[in-house]
């Protein structure tokens, strides 16, 4: 397995909607293993492969974390089947480092797709395994943190990236 870079607000992939996976290649294979290392490396919950720089619709999770690393999934092409609930979420994000925003988000979601053998499946989730869906589906359609953000705290990330981007 091998580590992946992690790319970051502005980068144009994050702002796309990711491609399909037509079928689970033994390159898909490897591109989902080194995800999972990724994002534990990453000390993240949740990757989807924009974030990796691969407009492919493939998110991984991990509501354990990285420590404890008990729970790995994928899901390769997920869709919501159901979203029910309402709740506050505090959300920061590998590939905006130092943000962070409070957001509304589901309470519980179903999410349908394919695990990482090519094999239907379905994720029900409620707290924080349904944030991180969410979360991670955003990625896929093209949506960061960002854009659940307020204006003034939208410009003031922007403004602080680009000082970053000049240093």
């Amino acid at each position: 397995m091998a580590k992946l870079p992690i790319v970051t607000y502005p980068h144009p992939v994050l702002s796309r909607v990711a491609d399909p996976v037509a079928e689970i290649t033994p390159e898909i294979s490897q591109f989902i293993a080194d995800m999972l290392e990724t994002m534990y490396e990453g000390d993240g919950v949740g990757l989807a492969a924009p974030q990796v720089n691969k407009s492919l619709r493939i998110i991984t999770l991990d509501e354990t974390g990285p420590k404890e690393r008990k729970k790995p999934m994928v899901l390769v092409n997920p869709v919501f089947v159901t979203r029910e609930g309402q709740r506050d979420s505090e959300e920061s994000c590998l590939s905006l480092p130092t943000f962070s925003c409070k957001l509304k988000r589901y309470e519980r979601v179903a999410v349908r797709g394919l695990n990482e053998k090519g094999e239907e499946v379905e994720v029900a989730g409620e707290g924080l395994l349904a944030i991180i869906l969410q979360h991670e589906i955003d990625h896929l359609d093209g949506r960061t943190l960002l854009d659940h953000a307020s204006r003034l705290k939208r410009t003031m990330y922007e403004t602080k990236v680009k000082k970053w981007r000049k240093d």
